[in-house]
Formats: structure tokens, sequence, C-alpha cells
């Protein structure tokens, strides 16, 4: 009983935090539209509370909706035929999801699971392909936003291609705190809590080999992993030296 009273507080609270004046992160879905835009596009959906480690959307289920971040963390990824699970990215308050299951492909292309407890904002298909079709100009946001996602996976694969798993992670962890992170007495919190499987999917990377280049990383002085979902970049210069990033050179965010 707790629990639901909780969540509908929740969502009584969120009400009132879609409205004018409320920051997005920068870089999502709803940072990208004017106030006004911004405001029509939430009137079409319908909020709901979502505990832990749920699934919003799963692989290979068909495409009915559409759904806005409103107060989440979740993670997306995908499983290929031999049952490996990859986690490709992460989404935050302010992003879409869903999108391409109701724009173009006949099934959901991947699993979408919720890190803590949530809040979203679910519209239908239908309406979200009415409300593009009416105001061209977040048609083109949608567009600016899948290339810079596109963007984040082509450099994935140039990391895998160029570097050995260490600065592969090394990279990606720069990029995560760049988006996410958070200064700590240490140092820098990646803001994100993530396994070393979860790490190794974004790196394309075995646990075992994740948790050999994090001890190599430790012993370095460059990183420390206090806690089992928790990593913390303690020399942030050095690491991007590491990377083979240069002082002004930018890791491409990933686009939440």
């Amino acid at each position: 009983m707790s629990e639901g009273r909780d969540f509908g507080e929740a969502v009584v609270r969120q009400r009132t935090e879609v409205g004018p004046g409320r920051s997005w992160p920068t870089g999502t879905f709803l940072s990208r539209l004017d106030e006004r835009t911004r405001a029509r596009l939430l009137d079409l959906g319908q909020l709901h509370p979502v505990p832990p480690q749920r699934a919003l959307v799963r692989q290979g289920d068909s495409g009915g909706s559409v759904w806005l971040l409103i107060d989440a963390l979740v993670k997306v990824s995908a499983r290929v035929e031999n049952g490996t699970e990859a986690l490709l990215a992460l989404r935050v308050s302010g992003d879409l999801i869903g999108e391409m299951a109701v724009l173009g492909e006949p099934v959901r292309s991947a699993t979408v699971t919720t890190c803590g407890r949530a809040v979203v904002s679910q519209i239908k298909g239908g309406a979200f392909i009415d409300f593009l079709q009416r105001h061209p100009a977040v048609a083109l946001t949608l567009n600016e936003m899948t290339i810079e996602r596109l963007r984040w996976s082509n450099q994935r694969r140039l990391d895998f291609a160029g570097y050995e798993t260490g600065r592969c992670l090394a990279r990606v962890m720069l990029a995560l705190a760049d988006r996410h992170g958070q200064p700590c007495a240490e140092g820098i919190d990646l803001g994100i809590p993530l396994t070393q499987a979860e790490l190794g999917g974004l790196v394309g990377a075995k646990e075992a080999t994740v948790q050999k280049a994090l001890r190599e990383l430790t012993v370095k002085g460059l990183v420390a992993t206090p806690g089992r979902r928790r990593v913390i970049i303690t020399d942030h210069a050095l690491l991007r030296d590491f990377a083979d990033l240069s002082p002004s050179g930018q890791v491409p965010a990933n686009p939440d």
C-alpha cells in the first residue's frame, strides 16, 4: 500500500514539474523543443509510475507507443541469437524511447529497463505520428537526435577497431562522466550504477576482460571502484591521456 501511495504521489508531483519552467538535461529530446511545442507534446501522453528493473519495452514486441522519460534512468539492451546480451545505451529524463518501432520497424529492436523508480509518459503511436506531421520542426529535431545516436554507435565501433579494451573502456567512461558525472571527494563519479558486465556491454568485452582492465586502471591511479555498481574517475586529465584524447579533444557524448 505504501509503495502504491508513493508512486501515486510521484505522478502528482511530476504533473506539476512537467509544466513551464522545468529544465531538461542538455541534449535530450525535450530539451531541444521550445516551451510551447514541448507542452503540446506532453499533453498527448499519460503519466505512469514504473518500479525499478521493469521493462518498458521488450525486444521483439510490436511497437504501439512511444515513451517520454519524465523522471527516469533506463538501460537499452539487446540479445543476439546465442543469448548474449549487450548494453547499447543509457537514456535519462527528457529522452524519447520506442520511436523506431512506431516510425518504421515492425518490432522493437531492444529492451528498455528502468534502473530505479521512474515516471514516464506514454504516447500512442498514431498520436505521435500525427504530431510529427503537424510539427515538421519536431520531426527534424527527432532526425537530428537519431543522427547523433548513430554517431555515438559509430564512435564505439571506431574505438573497438583502433584500441584495446582498456582504452575503449576509458573512452566510454569519459563520455559517461561528461554527460552524467557527479563531483565527489575522490574525483568524478560516473553518476550511473553500472555493473562490470554492463560496462563490458558498452565496449564489446566480456566481464572478466573488463575486470582486468579496471584493475589496471586502478593500479595506475586513474579510477576507483568502491562498489559493485560504482566507478569513480580519480584523475580525469591522466585518464584522457591514457584514452589517447588531447586535452581539447571531445569524447562523443552518449546522446541521452
